[in-house]
């Protein structure tokens, strides 16, 4: 891999370990998922290993074709960067004073891999009480995680699409987790364009936004609050300069973390590097905010008029368990003819006791209502 002007110096003067890193950087990437506890705690795949910091994450040598998958597209598992899981792994570990009835905002949240992960701990613990809102000010990238979040299921969770400035100033949230936009240095080797977007006046300009977008939504965390603050990227700029200015400026105690070897140890937080992890690069540090003010109790998805694309009811209408064969052509669109024995009427199709969405089925056809911008494009024969 050819990379920009500058990188290697400030990844050097960063980790420490820019050989290493540069090196892992033209590998081939792992895969990786993380189940959905709530509809599976089997890994459907055979070949996989568990991710050490995740409870629900596996990995994989060759990447399975999840699109041909009826287990993917029921909300069963997320296809997720095992470094990404590790986020979820700070939370649950700095999380532990968190009472039920908890908030939490996930602040830059699409496609939405790290908001079912907050979603699936905070289910495990709290069950239905609990309150996670995840916003994307991105309206493109908006529907992607209004989608994700439809499919993975949870109905606690909902989303909105504003700019951190648009939250006002009452203090909502108990969490915010703020995976912040970034240089994307630890994206480097699955997505090119990061590593053509890249210069050393980009690190300046994501590090200043950073600071703005935490800045905006810092008066919406309650005192004693936490703030978990991750980027996919390595440089100390957009690392740990910016925690330490969140302590200084904002007002706030860095947290120590658990060692997790062979996560790096950082000034502020905890750093994952492709070639010392399977996984991608990925930076997390948490904090606590200090200070006094008054406590609200508003519900925020009534103030922010979130929008609930997931629902964990039961289908209301009679479940049709179908085949592999069956599923796929559902999910690809095709007219279905279901078993005799099926009712007539609205109906939800359901692969190994899954729902995957409705049909209307009246005898000698099934009409196919699954979502059009849902559907599978590849060829399912």
């Amino acid at each position: 891999m050819n990379f920009p002007d500058g990188f290697l110096d400030l990844l050097q003067a960063s980790t420490g370990r820019a050989s290493a890193v540069a090196k892992a950087l033209g590998e081939s990437p792992s895969v990786s998922i993380r189940l959905n506890p709530s509809k599976t705690r089997t890994c459907p795949f055979d070949d996989a290993a568990p991710v050490p910091w995740s409870p629900y994450g596996y990995l994989f040598k060759n990447r399975p074709v999840f699109t041909l998958d009826p287990l993917f597209h029921a909300g069963c598992y997320y296809v997720q960067d095992s470094s990404a899981m590790f986020v979820g792994h700070v939370f649950r570990q700095v999380t532990g004073a968190l009472q039920p009835g908890c908030r939490v905002l996930d602040l830059c949240a699409a496609p939405g891999g790290k908001t079912t992960d907050l979603a699936a701990s905070l289910r495990e613990r709290f069950g239905d009480r609990f309150t996670l809102l995840a916003n994307e000010v991105m309206r493109g990238r908006y529907s992607v995680l209004r989608s994700n979040l439809e499919t993975w299921g949870d109905a606690r969770v909902g989303c909105v699409s504003r700019d951190p400035s648009a939250f006002g100033k009452d203090p909502l949230f108990d969490v915010i987790l703020a995976d912040v936009p970034c240089s994307g240095e630890g994206m480097f080797r699955k997505d090119a364009q990061a590593v053509a977007e890249w210069s050393l006046s980009t690190v300046d300009f994501c590090a200043a936004r950073s600071r703005r977008i935490l800045a905006d939504i810092w008066p919406t965390l309650k005192p004693g609050g936490l703030l978990i603050y991750s980027t996919c990227t390595f440089n100390h700029l957009e690392n740990d300069d910016t925690v330490a200015w969140i302590a200084d400026e904002l007002g706030a105690d860095i947290l120590p973390l658990q060692d997790f070897p062979p996560v790096v140890k950082t000034r502020h937080g905890q750093l994952l590097l492709p070639g010392l992890v399977p996984g991608e690069g990925q930076f997390v540090a948490a904090l606590q905010k200090t200070g006094d003010a008054p406590v609200l109790s508003a519900d925020p998805f009534l103030v922010f008029k979130a929008e609930r694309p997931a629902a964990s009811d039961a289908p209301s209408d009679p479940l049709v368990n179908v085949d592999r064969v069956t599923a796929l052509r559902y999910l690809h669109g095709d007219a279905l003819v279901l078993p005799e024995d099926a009712p007539t009427g609205f109906v939800t199709i359901c692969f190994e006791g899954h729902p995957l969405g409705p049909a209307k089925n009246l005898g000698t056809r099934c009409n196919n209502l699954y979502p059009k911008t849902k559907r599978i494009r590849m060829d399912v024969r």
